[in-house]
């Protein structure tokens, strides 16, 4: 008996399952997610350990310590002209990502788990989420009848609203 049965390797098997996704709410109707590969870590530190520098862009908290390294912390939200956080809550979730060498702490609202997709699942963002959004965005995918914006790492480390141009 022939079989044309082709078995994968672990790792091509592991690829055909999605690419790993850090999951999180930008504010109580915006789910997103970002790639793992520019995920450090998801922590929560208390408002007080964010330092505020004056004369900053608004969605910058200011500065904090992970992992004896100074990080700004931005409101993710503000930045992206989202409803903004809750600002009398005690703690901030904050996503530590990493573009080459730079590292940026996102606060969220509240970070949800992970999720798994491969990059043909994810749709163009025009025409589904705001303008203003586009150019922070790799585009869109949908889960549970939710959409989730799958954003650009590294089109948020470059925004000019964190540049002192």
């Amino acid at each position: 008996m022939n079989s044309s049965k082709t078995i994968l390797s672990g790792k091509e098997a592991q690829n055909n399952l999605g690419d790993g996704y850090l999951r999180f709410q930008l504010n109580r109707q915006t789910a997103a997610v970002l790639s793992m590969k520019h995920t450090q870590e998801a922590i929560v530190v208390s408002v007080e350990s964010v330092a505020a520098i004056p004369s900053m862009p608004a969605c910058v908290l200011g500065l904090m310590n992970w992992r004896s390294r100074i990080v700004w912390a931005v409101d993710l939200s503000k930045m992206l002209n989202l409803e903004s956080l809750d600002y009398r809550q005690r703690q901030y979730n904050v996503i530590i990502i990493r573009v080459e060498s730079v590292l940026l702490g996102l606060v969220v609202q509240e970070i949800t788990g992970t999720t798994k997709f491969t990059p043909d699942e994810i749709h163009s963002p025009i025409g589904q989420v705001a303008s203003s959004l586009v150019p922070y965005l790799r585009g869109c995918f949908v889960q549970h009848k939710e959409i989730l914006l799958v954003l650009d790492a590294q089109a948020i480390v470059q925004s000019s609203i964190l540049r002192n141009d």
